[in-house]
């Protein structure tokens, strides 16, 4: 089983114990200390003033695709209720807030026409948070794929990198004067394993041989929207990605050959190619007759350069091999005497210290920002009063933050960190049944209160980190 001593494909030399041994340096003055969401997630409205389906919509709507039969119809009912969430906003004091836009509400078909109403909703959004002096960070594709683009293939077709170009255009020339800070996508790993892989998530598909092809399409996108970035746009784009640190369960070598086929799959399927040029070689084995040979053109489109990475973290995975485990065959071990969330993460703050180290080991000092981090703990569906206590979120956020001044002091350039999320909300195929939140919601009034949690926070940013201690 996993001891400390063990491999770990994320092994930081420079680890400064944020437990034991107190980091000398502050946040810079200009950090940016900010909230996320998603637009499925939290908006609601789906086909308000003009927009069309998306494959969350559609999955959604699918006897036996989300628990209890949930939908995003209302979640949180931000796209009536944004001004009030920027007030909230206002309140705590975040210094930034990172949202994504709902490509259907913007370009209904995918492509061809723009819907000007559904466009002017991420305008006076963009405004609003610009008069309370909150920083927009506006990512484009956060898994809502139109409807009518699943139709013609989705993300296994080739057009789709001409598709998110010419939506990504649209969007900068919009939004591009208020705007400074770009991401292409959210978690392609997420998209492509969840929806083309294991069927889990939109648009709920199970192939091993359309997973490498979505992978691939999605960083020629990427790569496209880049492109028309630089065209169209006078600030900064990057890409946001989730990583998880990948500790071997033993000395074994078949546990240690695990590791590494699932570091590859999950964390350098991605970053690889973006920025060195080509993947990481476990993915043939991982993938065997089903990956295919790419021309090498297209790794100088997806090789575009990125003014700054998003890094979402969540935990880590202490990894054995299991022959049945398809297609990794690499298994999860459960850590005995850990905590784990809701959703059956193990709270691990010293990994993300580990993850940022080695992002910055392997590709060099890109700026970075860490764009999600957050857990799901048990919330009542109502509150009494206006207060909420939640002590585990409250340490998780305490044990983390510590966790990222750690790394800026092994000299990561970390600008900012946002935590998931802002609000409780529809938790993808988890329906309303887990809250990540550092508000919470009820869903059958939509009232929101800030939990101990947004107060905590609050403290963190009103004192630019002073408030985490030693």
């Amino acid at each position: 089983m996993h001891t400390e001593g063990s491999e770990n494909v994320f092994a930081a030399s420079r680890y400064c114990p944020i437990t034991t041994t107190r980091c000398a340096i502050t946040f810079p003055a200009n950090f940016l200390w900010g909230c996320s969401t998603s637009a499925y997630q939290i908006e609601g409205s789906p086909l308000a003033d003009g927009a069309a389906p998306s494959i969350w919509q559609r999955f959604a709507h699918t006897p036996g695709r989300v628990r209890d039969g949930d939908t995003g119809d209302v979640a949180c009912d931000h796209y009536r209720r944004y001004a009030e969430d920027v007030a909230l906003m206002g309140r705590l004091g975040l210094k930034a807030y990172r949202f994504s836009i709902s490509w259907s509400r913007v370009i209904p078909q995918g492509a061809g026409a723009v819907n000007p109403a559904g466009l002017a909703f991420y305008d006076r959004l963009t405004d609003a948070l610009l008069s309370q002096g909150i920083t927009p960070m506006v990512t484009l594709y956060h898994w809502d794929l139109p409807a009518a683009l699943d139709d013609r293939g989705g993300w296994l077709n080739p057009d789709a990198a001409r598709w998110f170009a010419e939506y990504a255009a649209v969007v900068f020339r919009k939004l591009d004067d208020r705007v400074k800070l770009w991401a292409t996508l959210n978690e392609p790993w997420v998209v492509t394993d969840g929806g083309y892989l294991h069927g889990a998530l939109a648009p709920g598909h199970r192939n091993l041989f359309e997973a490498p092809i979505a992978s691939h399409q999605l960083l020629r996108a990427h790569g496209a929207a880049i492109e028309a970035y630089r065209a169209e746009g006078r600030h900064q784009i990057g890409l946001v990605v989730n990583l998880e640190p990948k500790h071997a369960a033993s000395s074994l070598p078949e546990d240690a050959a695990a590791t590494q086929r699932a570091d590859a799959y999950m964390n350098r399927q991605y970053l690889d190619p973006v920025l060195l040029g080509s993947y990481p070689p476990e993915l043939e084995e991982v993938f065997g007759s089903a990956w295919p040979q790419w021309p090498q053109a297209d790794f100088a489109l997806i090789r575009q350069p990125l003014d700054f990475l998003g890094v979402n973290y969540y935990t880590r995975s202490v990894i054995r091999c299991d022959a049945g485990s398809w297609p990794v065959r690499a298994a999860p071990v459960r850590q005995r005497r850990a905590l784990y969330t809701e959703t059956e993460w193990e709270v691990y703050p010293r990994g993300l210290t580990d993850t940022l180290l080695w992002v910055k080991e392997r590709y060099g000092d890109l700026p970075v920002y860490v764009t999600e981090n957050g857990a799901a703990f048990f919330d009542p569906p109502t509150v009494e009063g206006d207060q909420l206590e939640d002590p585990l979120r409250v340490a998780y956020l305490r044990e983390h933050l510590r966790a990222i001044r750690a790394a800026l002091e092994q000299g990561v350039d970390l600008r900012g960190y946002f935590v998931w999320s802002l609000l409780d909300n529809f938790e993808w195929a988890l329906g309303y049944s887990k809250r990540f939140g550092i508000v919470h919601v009820d869903f059958e009034t939509q009232r929101r209160t800030p939990k101990a949690s947004a107060r905590f926070y609050s403290s963190v940013i009103a004192s630019n980190g002073a408030a985490l201690g030693p």
